[in-house]
């Protein structure tokens, strides 16, 4: 029966006392590596960086398939000279958009790594490199110059570049 007559308080059941013994494994946090200066933007930029990327690869796939469709236009009327440059270009537009999806990927796995901050560096310059000669294309194919477009090509690069000097320095 129980011992205790005060009907306030309800009796509660006794917790086993558990004691640390020697040589037993005792969890403890361990926060990890402290948070490099650049690392938010190079996550940030890496991410859409992959959008980017493979939002370009799907274009540069119906670009491929509307070039073949010009060159099967042209063929007829006998005009083939000028789709070579058009297929050149959709090559070069596959290829920036899978250095750019992968410049993303590695932005993002890389992101608080000060060991890596040199090869994200390479890949921001490979990807802002690109976009320059994207729109030096464009004014060679007899596109116009547009400041804007090229700016907006290179906001995503530059600030990759940043994130991965901020983290270098760090």
């Amino acid at each position: 029966m129980n011992q205790n007559n005060n009907p306030q308080q309800p009796q509660q059941p006794q917790q086993p006392q558990y004691q640390q013994q020697p040589g037993q494994y005792q969890p403890q946090y361990q926060p990890g590596p402290a948070k490099l200066k650049g690392s938010s933007l190079l996550k940030v930029t890496g991410i859409l960086m992959i959008i980017g990327g493979a939002i370009g690869i799907i274009v540069s796939i119906i670009a491929f398939v509307a070039v073949a469709s010009l060159g099967a236009l042209a063929a007829y009327y006998g005009e083939t000279g000028s789709i070579a440059i058009l297929y050149i270009a959709a090559a070069i537009g596959v290829i920036g958009a899978v250095i750019q999806l992968v410049a993303g990927i590695m932005g993002v796995k890389h992101h608080n790594n000060k060991a890596k901050a040199q090869t994200l560096m390479m890949w921001g310059i490979i990807v802002a490199g690109i976009s320059v000669l994207g729109t030096i294309l464009t004014v060679a194919g007899g596109g116009s110059f547009s400041i804007l477009s090229l700016l907006l090509g290179l906001v995503l690069p530059v600030l990759f570049i940043v994130g991965a000097i901020q983290n270098k320095n760090a």
